[in-house]
């Protein structure tokens, strides 16, 4: 059995790969297409004109569904883990609720371009990123509290690392998306996808694009931590039949004629 077959490890490992190929493909189209500028463009600028926007959308809701799916068995498997022990059960839910507010601002990301109705885009950016690294930071957290017994040190400072690193993006692409801005070096920045190295306001627009790549694969490390944790967890489901037909109302059954239908790991 290969490494990512044990228990869900598949998760992780498909949410990253999507993830990275929606980015790396709407990229590449892009700029064959020669929509934006091969140094460092806002990956947003990737997925604003067709086709390379349609390919964009397709594959970053397909990661919206990913991310959720792999939030719930993270907190399933938290849980289960530490099923009397109040203050981790509770911030166990913040994080899932956090979480699955992040992968709605992703949805927003994707359906929501960039050139044409920015704030709304910025909006999906700030749950996206913004939500996402309170969600990174509680996940540490309980990775912190549930050590040495259920977690160990090494995951818990990997995660720790990946979490500075996130934040530390964030800073730098706030500061110079501010600079950037501000109006110093013109109006309709958010319209324009190419720049020249001469033109003003090129240095904080690169630090800023720099930033937010550097943001986006932070956030893809982050859950490649959840690989060894989700390699010992899998999912079961088991589906009861409440009547002898479609058409009866459960009470109509009597309990000792149910019967097991499906009883399967997922």
């Amino acid at each position: 059995m290969w490494w990512f077959q044990q228990g869900l490890s598949f998760l992780p490992v498909a949410l990253v790969v999507w993830s990275a190929a929606s980015f790396v493909f709407s990229y590449i189209t892009a700029i064959v297409l020669r929509h934006v500028d091969p140094l460092v463009p806002y990956i947003s600028d990737t997925g604003t004109i067709p086709p390379e926007r349609c390919l964009f959308g397709i594959m970053l809701n397909v990661s919206t569904f990913l991310g959720m799916a792999t939030m719930y068995v993270r907190y399933k498997q938290v849980s289960a883990l530490s099923p009397e022990k109040p203050k981790i059960l509770r911030l166990n839910k913040l994080g899932l609720t956090l979480g699955w507010m992040s992968c709605f601002g992703l949805c927003i990301i994707a359906n929501f371009q960039k050139c044409i109705l920015y704030y709304i885009h910025v909006l999906g950016a700030c749950l996206t990123f913004g939500v996402g690294s309170i969600y990174m930071l509680v996940q540490t957290i309980l990775s912190y509290l549930m050590q040495p017994e259920l977690h160990s040190k090494d995951i818990f400072w990997a995660r720790l690392a990946v979490f500075l690193w996130s934040c530390s993006s964030i800073l730098s692409m706030f500061v110079s998306s501010v600079v950037l801005y501000s109006g110093l070096y013109g109006r309709n920045l958010v319209q324009k996808l190419h720049w020249d190295p001469q033109e003003r306001g090129y240095t904080p627009h690169i630090i800023s694009t720099v930033s937010e790549w550097s943001l986006a694969f932070s956030f893809l490390s982050f859950f490649l931590t959840y690989i060894r944790d989700f390699q010992k967890i899998s999912l079961r489901a088991v589906v009861s039949l409440q009547g002898q037909t479609l058409h009866e109302s459960p009470g109509s059954f009597r309990a000792e004629e149910q019967a097991l239908l499906i009883a399967g790991s997922i």
